[in-house]
């Protein structure tokens, strides 16, 4: 008989694997799938995930390479084909012009990438993107995903430079089962993968297991176990359905909570940093992943997407997350498509005579006012020509976009109108101002701005229902204002069942003395989540070793090689190195932390916290000279503020106190909205000229009305003048920005 291919690998698997799921699963490859879920292979094929990466051929690449030329910054970049390749001729990181071979293809609309082999095992992906739209969206065109800068060779931001690196940026999320295999040694990638692009094991894991207990006859099938490292929600497994006393959906058959496909999804569909590639289906996310939370610049202060951040912290925020809803509530999870078309995905749970309504939306049928999606769901373009949907779900609050500085979804279509025209127009249709889920922004403005209301908004995000996400967000502020209270509020936050506000709550601990905080701290090394146990080691490192009992060192030690392990994994950015070189510096391995501190240089010198950093160490180490020379260097390479700020500092400690001042006063111009340069640089001529320090503090103090350090140094420069009452009205206002009582 004549095997076909899939029999012929089935007969392969039943002889290298028993009938009983105890081996470690492998990874199959899609076509072992096929057979099973035909309807779901063909619903894959062509979606963005079969798509995500691909061999460049006539066939994949979609980009013009009939000898056309697109023109940035005085760089003429050549594309065209030779010998069956597709070639562009474009600058160097060495600043001239050269041919390279695009080897790979990444993605296929609205955008299509290239990507270039290099030695050493590196890919770099082009800035210079094809726009796959048609010509009537204005497409068909090659354009730069930098627009607005001028990026010369060894920036960063270069093509041939760290940040469009493709082992490190993208290798993760767009191929099945990727080991980045970096070789800190010899600066080298031996990255390998599974499948080429996103297949059915990035989301259900190995199957291997799965295809033993598929052969297995039924009657003797584990009914609990299939084989697979993860149960994800299958098509039908849940049903919403709308109660008819309240009009509102309800989540009526919970056969799955839809956990395991939120972190499944989040592995990419996230803004995060990656400590491992060992991330299997069915694992933690934040075992393998750092999610970002809200914060500057990646959202705007209400949580409204800013940057590209991948839907997953933004879908935190909202309250259909609250409510159970998932990705493949709305998602088809094979062909990427929406459910439904257009606000009819929203009419799954929604009753069209309830929202479908100009009762509703107060706007002409069929119009943009009237779309779900637009007002609840706004676009921000990202890629130059790739619009991405807002997924918090918010309702929209005019009342509140000029306050914070944000958008909201009426002035992004009224654009001849204002904020507080749409607010007014709100406010007449529902007689009220509806406040929606997200009650957040004004707590994180004012922690961004140090605002004297900061701690009492904080309080009020952590005391009434809000999203984790915005919980974690403001709780790590808690030691900006080191008081009983919010230690004990911290140390309550370590026991939140979300994950980030523990780490967050950690992150505030540092604040307080460590003789009030260790134990707790200590406690959450034994966390079940790597990125609250990690954090925990982070600050424990430097407590001397001797004064614990054996078992405490043993299991601070455990955790410390698990941060350690993690830094490691990213071994080639100047972060992780800089990160490493602190982490020896607290264990007391100067000569590690040295030459990590080096190895971040090397790897960008232009990096400016690896410069400082590196400075102070080596004043540590009372090496003064070698610290003066550092920061030189790095002032060569970059002329930024923190470097003028950390000079100054150098001179001062030096006892030269007229060159330090003027360095720390070129730092405050550089960068006058920065507190701490403004604050440094009053206080360093305050002693001589404290009328001219108080006109500085108090000028920073208008945009930062809270800050305790500039209050209480206002407070002391006008004590020193004799100005009592001034100062006592300084010294008060510290105390009501410290003390706030809910």
């Amino acid at each position: 008989m004549k095997l076909t291919p899939l029999l012929h690998y089935l007969l392969i698997v039943w002889i290298l694997y028993p009938l009983s799921i105890s081996a470690t699963p492998e990874y199959v490859g899609q076509q072992a799938c096929k057979a099973c879920h035909l309807k779901q292979h063909q619903q894959w094929q062509g979606s963005h995930h079969d798509l995500a990466m691909q061999e460049a051929n006539a066939k994949t690449v979609l980009g013009d390479f009939n000898s056309v030329t697109f023109s940035k910054d005085g760089i003429k970049s050549t594309f065209f084909k030779k010998n069956g390749g597709f070639i562009v001729n474009t600058e160097g990181s060495d600043g001239k012009l050269h041919d390279y071979e695009v080897s790979y293809v990444f993605g296929v609309y609205p955008l299509q990438q290239y990507m270039i082999k290099f030695p050493q095992g590196k890919v770099q992906v082009l800035d210079i993107a094809w726009d796959s739209r048609t010509k009537e969206q204005g497409g068909q065109r090659w354009f730069s995903l930098h627009p607005d800068e001028d990026i010369k060779a060894g920036d960063v931001l270069h093509w041939t430079g760290p940040n469009l690196n493709w082992n490190y940026m993208c290798a993760d999320c767009h191929s099945t089962h990727l080991k980045k295999n970096y070789s800190a040694e010899d600066k080298s990638y031996a990255t390998k993968w599974d499948e080429i692009n996103v297949s059915c094991e990035s989301c259900h894991g190995p199957a291997s297991e799965h295809i033993v207990w598929a052969q297995t006859s039924v009657d003797k099938r584990n009914k609990q176990v299939n084989g697979l490292t993860t149960h994800l929600l299958t098509e039908g497994s849940r049903h919403w359905t709308i109660n008819t006393k309240t009009g509102k959906p309800e989540l009526t058959d919970k056969a799955g909570t839809g956990q395991a496909e939120m972190e499944v999804c989040a592995k990419c569909h996230s803004r995060r940093a990656q400590l491992d590639d060992d991330f299997i289906p069915g694992d933690k996310f934040r075992d393998h992943y750092l999610p970002s939370l809200i914060s500057e610049p990646l959202y705007y202060p209400d949580g409204q997407i800013k940057d590209e951040v991948y839907v997953y912290a933004s879908f935190l925020q909202s309250r259909m997350y609250q409510a159970g809803v998932t990705c493949s509530d709305c998602h088809n999870p094979h062909t990427l498509a929406r459910k439904a078309e257009g606000d009819k995905v929203c009419l799954q749970c929604h009753l069209a005579t309830d929202y479908v309504t100009a009762k509703h939306h107060f706007h002409k049928e069929q119009s943009t006012g009237a779309s779900c999606i637009a007002c609840h769901m706004p676009a921000t373009l990202y890629m130059g020509v790739d619009e991405r949907n807002d997924h918090s779900f918010r309702i929209p609050r005019p009342d509140l976009a000029e306050r914070l500085d944000t958008p909201d979804a009426c002035s992004n279509c009224h654009q001849d109108k204002n904020s507080q025209w749409a607010a007014a127009a709100i406010k007449k249709w529902y007689g009220k101002t509806a406040k929606g889920y997200q009650q957040f922004g004004t707590a994180i403005q004012a922690l961004e701005q140090q605002d004297k209301e900061a701690l009492q908004l904080t309080y009020g995000v952590l005391m009434n229902e809000t999203p984790d996400i915005a919980k974690a967000s403001v709780v790590g502020h808690l030691g900006e204002f080191p008081s009983r209270q919010t230690l004990m509020t911290a140390m309550q936050m370590l026991r939140s069942k979300d994950a980030d506000v523990r780490r967050q709550a950690l992150q505030a601990l540092q604040a307080f003395p460590l003789q009030h905080t260790i134990a707790q701290i200590y406690a959450a090394l034994n966390d079940p989540v790597k990125i609250v146990r990690i954090e925990a080691a982070q600050i424990l490192a430097a407590v001397p070793r001797g004064s614990l009992e054996k078992e405490q060192q043993a299991l601070i030690d455990k955790v410390t090689e698990e941060y350690r392990q993690s830094l490691l994994f990213v071994a080639e950015r100047p972060e992780a190195q800089l990160s490493l070189a602190q982490l020896y510096r607290q264990l007391g391995q100067f000569d590690k932390a040295e030459a990590a501190f080096k190895e971040a240089l090397v790897l960008q010198p232009q990096f400016i916290p690896a410069s400082i950093n590196y400075a102070n160490f080596l004043q540590q180490q009372k090496n003064e000279p070698a610290a003066f020379t550092i920061l030189q260097q790095g002032l060569k390479r970059n002329k930024g503020a923190a470097l003028y700020h950390a000079l100054g500092l150098w001179y001062v400690r030096n006892n030269d106190r007229e060159q330090g001042i003027k360095v720390l006063h070129k730092a405050a111009e550089l960068e006058p909205d920065t507190t701490t340069y403004q604050y440094v640089y009053a206080v360093a001529i305050g002693e001589k000229q404290p009328e001219q320090a108080i006109k500085i503090l108090e000028s920073v103090l208008q945009k930062h009305s809270g800050n305790i350090e500039i209050l209480m140094a206002l407070a002391s420069y006008y004590q020193q003048l004799g100005n009592v009452e001034k100062s006592t009205q300084y010294r008060q206002k510290a105390e009501s920005v410290m003390q706030y009582r809910p």
